[in-house]
């Protein structure tokens, strides 16, 4: 199969396209049914017959290209209309009868604050030229009205609020943001180029449109992503910030998988500079090693790293609720485990060489010793629950 992607250097061009790579060079196992040749990339700079050669060999069209920003309002029209008329022209051209697919936008509904957007009207004439193409010529046509959409590469200060409070975010500029509680519909690009791998298996989500609001219908002739997310303003800039600050609290903002969140953070780390990209840590050491807090949850505890120097024994306390794994990955060490009343003592030898976790119950005081004469003992510690000063729940007691 070859797949024309017109505008394949703007945001949603440059995903999908190397989506598309991945899957044409046998590194995406996720849609085993695509058989992928070609990737045909048309941007601004692709030369006229390159593009009709294109359109020759194309067995399916992603039809992206668009204006969004022109400097003369009258750019719409041309940048929008004009380049879909001529790209169905070339097909009809070379008799091919290919299915497409078009990204238009809500603007489109020309209702509600869009009801003077001249960009809107643009792609409603673009959509009315790709239903008369099937008409036409009977190719199949998948006609998609985004939202406002965001995920990596999109750029910021040009269309997507999103981007570029990402960027300010990350980069310590100030956001200004004139109403808190404005709603966006939010589509994510991982979610959108997901669906548009689902047109090419003839598996494309139909719907109809009552002004701005679509309605899931299986013989409507629009096309929309099943997975969007409401948000306000504030809502986004209030996320961003607590990302922002994870490498000083060390706190890992819940992030459900799927979520909106877990999409933003994704999004906000794609806009890092380099000097934010690694960040300190804070490593508390004396004569026995180390100790350096690395992740903390509020919903899942907290992972630490421990160094104990040869011949060093740490730990000697017991907890009444919290427990923790040990997890060593480099040395050779012995762990060992008291009932509190008791007199007993379970011994677990551990190793970097064969890794394990070892539970370190509630009401059993405990050690890590460090039996290598030469060599630092390093071991992961997970702890079900932060470090909290004010109620430790750690008391000391040799096991």
């Amino acid at each position: 199969m070859n797949i024309l992607v017109t505008g394949a250097r703007g945001f949603v061009g440059r995903n999908l396209c190397e989506r598309l790579k991945t899957i044409r060079d046998g590194k995406d196992h996720t849609h085993p049914e695509l058989n992928i040749d070609e990737v045909y990339e048309c941007d601004r700079k692709t030369a006229p017959e390159t593009l009709r050669q294109y359109c020759q060999d194309a067995d399916f069209v992603f039809h992206l290209a668009g204006v969004n920003r022109p400097e003369n309002p009258e750019e719409y029209q041309t940048g929008n209309a004009g380049f879909t008329s001529e790209l169905l022209d070339i097909l009809a051209s070379v008799h091919n009868t290919c299915p497409l697919m078009l990204a238009s936008s809500v603007q489109a509904s020309l209702t509600g604050r869009y009801r003077d957007s001249d960009y809107g009207r643009s792609k409603l004439d673009s959509e009315h030229l790709f239903f008369q193409h099937a008409v036409d010529t009977g190719a199949d046509v998948f006609v998609y009205r985004f939202p406002n959409l965001f995920g990596k590469w999109c750029r910021p200060d040009y269309n997507s609020a999103v981007a570029t409070f990402c960027y300010n975010i990350a980069h310590d500029l100030p956001v200004k943001v004139s109403d808190r509680g404005t709603q966006l519909e939010l589509l994510y690009i991982d979610d959108l180029v997901e669906e548009m791998l689902g047109t090419l298996n003839g598996k494309a989500s139909h719907c109809s449109y009552y002004g701005q609001d679509l309605v899931a219908d299986s013989r409507g002739f629009f096309c929309y992503v099943p997975t969007t997310y409401i948000a306000t303003l504030g809502e986004i800039v209030e996320q961003l910030n607590e990302f922002h600050d994870q490498p000083q609290t060390l706190v890992m903002p819940e992030q459900p998988k799927n979520s909106f969140r877990e999409k933003l953070y994704a999004a906000y780390l794609s806009y890092l500079p380099k000097d934010k990209i690694s960040f300190p840590l804070t490593m508390n050491q004396d004569d026995r090693g180390s100790f350096t807090e690395l992740i903390k949850s509020e919903a899942c505890g907290q992972v630490s790293v421990n160094i104990s120097k040869p011949g060093i024994t740490k730990g000697q306390h017991w907890h009444n609720t919290k427990w923790e794994f040990f997890i060593v990955v480099s040395g050779h060490g012995l762990i060992q485990e008291r009932k509190i009343g008791s007199d007993e003592i379970l011994e677990f030898e551990v190793s970097g060489d064969d890794i394990k976790a070892v539970h370190m119950l509630p009401g059993y005081t405990h050690n890590i010793i460090n039996q290598s004469d030469s060599e630092d003992l390093i071991t992961i510690m997970w702890a079900n629950e932060s470090f909290d000063g004010s109620h430790p729940d750690t008391y000391a007691e040799e096991v």
